[in-house]
C-alpha cells in the first residue's frame, strides 16, 4: 500500500516502505536501541538483529481512514529502563514522520523482541 499525497505541482506517492525506513533509522539513533528485530522471525528465542536496508521487515504500517498506525519491533539494551526507551521511540518517530513528509500518525505501538548487551 502507499499513501498519495495531491500537491500543487503534482501528485507524490509514498511507500509503506520508505515509512518504515524512515521509522526504523529514527528508532535506532534512540538511546537504549540495540537494533530493530524481525516482526516474525525469533529463534530458538534469539531475535536478529536488521541492518538498515531491512527495517521494513520489523516495522508494520497499517493505514486508518485519516491516520496511520504503526508497528515496530525492537531489540533494546540491557540494563536501561525498558519503557522510557519505548516512550522515547515513540515520540521520536512520531515527530519524525510528521515533521519529514507531513503525515499524521495516530500511534506507534512498540514490541521488545529481546534485550542484549548494547556493543559500543
Amino acid at each position: 500500500m502507499s499513501i498519495e499525497l495531491n500537491m500543487s505541482d503534482g501528485q507524490v506517492t509514498i511507500t509503506n516502505e520508505v515509512i518504515a525506513t524512515i521509522a526504523g533509522g529514527t528508532a535506532v539513533e534512540c538511546y537504549g536501541i540495540v537494533g530493530m528485530a524481525s516482526k516474525s522471525q525469533i529463534k530458538d528465542g534469539i531475535a536478529e538483529i536488521l541492518r538498515k536496508e531491512n527495517y521494513s521487515r520489523g516495522i508494520v504500517v497499517r493505514q486508518g481512514e485519516e491516520k496511520l498506525h504503526i508497528d515496530m519491533y525492537i531489540i533494546v539494551s540491557y540494563g536501561t529502563k525498558i519503557s522510557e526507551v519505548a516512550n522515547n521511540v515513540q515520540s521520536q518517530v512520531k515527530y519524525t514522520l510528521s515533521q519529514s513528509l507531513g503525515l499524521a500518525i495516530d500511534s506507534v505501538n512498540i514490541y521488545i523482541q529481546g534485550v542484549r548487551v548494547a556493543k559500543d
